[in-house]
């Protein structure tokens, strides 16, 4: 029996936020004492106990107090680390915030912060490495190319599972999930070069209550059809294009096995509407959902309703923050930056990292039943360039185009261009290259008789390959770039353009994406 379950319950929501996390866990003095603190599921658990309710339907009053406590142990965590004291005492902070106020003077991480605290000798730990127990999973790079992992304590994982797959199992599938047949849940989605998009998709799946799951990887039309003849109702998750692609794996199936598949869930990218379509007209009873996630936190957000865009946070899995670019929330209806603290685990915290999305702040549910936040996605904000599901550092692009361009005789970008940017239309899979310059029509005529007609398509299909990260690289090459169907283009326009988009400031994105 814990120090919590001996001790009576307390009556307000501050005592009983400090009753499930006590003072002598608030402050651990040691790294070990940090080895041997509860796990923060458990306080989720004893939490549901006391208020005779599931977490995710307390009150966000008692939510929110028990969240700003685990975050004030985070703080006094990470405090015990030289790396995070030095970082934290930079920005004028010495102990843990005592209201949400406070907490969002917390310097914002990024990737830099995450490679330059858990790459190399990983000295952002606070339980070392040394220790064992911990799982490196590749986390594509930073925007200067350089590769980036995330490190990730077993045991928080084990525990981030299971919050996240009740979850789904409650929230979002179990309208789809009906009757009295099997119930089933795949992925596609698979292991490879470091990225542990597999297991961790499916660690959170496999604890769906009341499914059977299958980590069913790339498949093939037969295998697909194998899987969907089983009796019962299904929901498959991937990546976008593995979702589309289905519309096309499912021609031989039966009519009976077409109509058990009731919800796709899309991991990542945009998918086309025409793309929507094609599948609902092949699966009568399909819903297409988002599943919000990144390598850096897995389950960010659900969208639980097709009728709504908004996603939902999992309550008691992360902190969601859509910030300013001060680091403040906006507030509703207002457009931030995703920003996201992972709640679980003590050993290697990694506070307010940004994750490159742009996020609008919804209204919180708050009804019966559900009292989450919500939140709607509104691009990326990070310089990467998305071909569908693959990635590509947009700054390592425009060097090995403006390379390649000027080995080509046709010019020099860096000379001749006053400001850049990549525009990224994902529905018509086009990237235009636009160049503000003096001489408009001059360097279209020296570009074009140096290139001809198809050169520039060859310049990129050619040069995107060179701008992967390491853990990426030997996911593309020329062909397959050729193969995702995209267009590539290069426009001259004068130095005042409106086609070059601005911040307020006036400051040019090196990308900007579109539907």
């Amino acid at each position: 029996m814990s120090a919590a379950q001996a001790r009576p319950a307390p009556g307000g929501i501050d005592e009983l936020a400090g009753w499930l996390i006590p003072e002598w866990e608030l402050k651990p003095d040691s790294v070990d004492a940090v080895t041997k603190l509860p796990s923060f599921l458990s306080k989720l658990q004893e939490c549901e106990r006391v208020c005779q309710a599931p977490y995710s339907e307390v009150s966000h009053e008692v939510q929110d107090a028990l969240v700003l406590r685990r975050l004030q142990q985070m703080v006094n965590t990470v405090l015990l680390n030289p790396l995070w004291r030095s970082r934290l005492s930079g920005a004028g902070i010495s102990s843990a915030p005592e209201t949400y106020e406070d907490w969002q003077r917390i310097p914002l991480s990024d990737k830099d912060t995450q490679r330059d605290f858990f790459m190399d000798s990983r000295p952002g730990m606070v339980v070392p490495l040394e220790r064992g127990g911990f799982e490196i999973v590749a986390s594509g790079g930073t925007s200067s190319g350089r590769p980036l992992e995330t490190v990730y304590p077993l045991s928080e994982l084990r525990d981030t599972y299971e919050v996240a797959g009740r979850f789904m199992g409650t929230y979002q599938l179990s309208d789809y999930l009906t009757g009295s047949d099997p119930k089933w849940l795949y992925t596609t989605l698979a292991d490879y070069q470091m990225w542990s998009s597999g297991t961790m998709v499916g660690g959170v799946l496999a604890h769906v209550p009341g499914v059977n799951y299958i980590g069913a990887g790339p498949v093939t039309a037969p295998v697909l059809e194998h899987m969907f003849s089983y009796p019962g109702p299904k929901a498959l998750m991937g990546i976008t294009a593995g979702i589309a692609i289905l519309s096309e794996l499912g021609a031989g199936m039966s009519q009976q096995a077409k109509e058990s598949f009731r919800v796709a869930l899309y991991g990542s990218g945009v998918l086309p509407q025409r793309k929507r379509a094609e599948l609902k007209a092949m699966y009568p009873n399909l819903s297409i959902l988002s599943y919000f996630a990144a390598t850096q936190a897995e389950t960010i957000g659900l969208q639980l309703r097709e009728d709504s865009p908004f996603l939902t946070s999992v309550p008691g899995l992360h902190l969601v923050e859509i910030v300013d670019k001060e680091g403040r929330w906006v507030a509703e209806g207002e457009e931030g930056e995703l920003v996201v603290t992972r709640l679980h685990g003590h050993e290697a915290p990694l506070l307010r990292l940004k994750l490159g999305d742009r996020m609008i702040r919804r209204p919180r549910l708050d009804g019966p039943g559900l009292k989450a936040q919500q939140f709607e996605f509104a691009g990326r904000t990070g310089d990467i360039l998305h071909l569908n599901d693959s990635q590509y550092s947009a700054a390592r692009a425009y060097d090995a185009v403006r390379e390649d361009l000027k080995k080509a005789g046709a010019l020099d970008l860096d000379v001749a261009a006053h400001e850049v940017q990549f525009v990224n239309h994902r529905e018509s899979k086009t990237i235009t290259l636009i160049a503000s310059v003096d001489d408009v029509p001059g360097l279209t005529y020296r570009m074009d008789t140096a290139l001809g007609p198809y050169g520039v398509q060859h310049v990129f299909v050619n040069a995107l390959p060179r701008s992967l990260s390491l853990f990426n690289q030997g996911e593309a090459n020329p062909a397959s770039i050729e193969k995702t169907g995209y267009r590539f283009q290069i426009k001259f326009v004068h130095r005042s353009s409106a086609e070059i988009e601005r911040t307020e400031v006036g400051k040019v994105p090196l990308v900007r994406d579109r539907g």
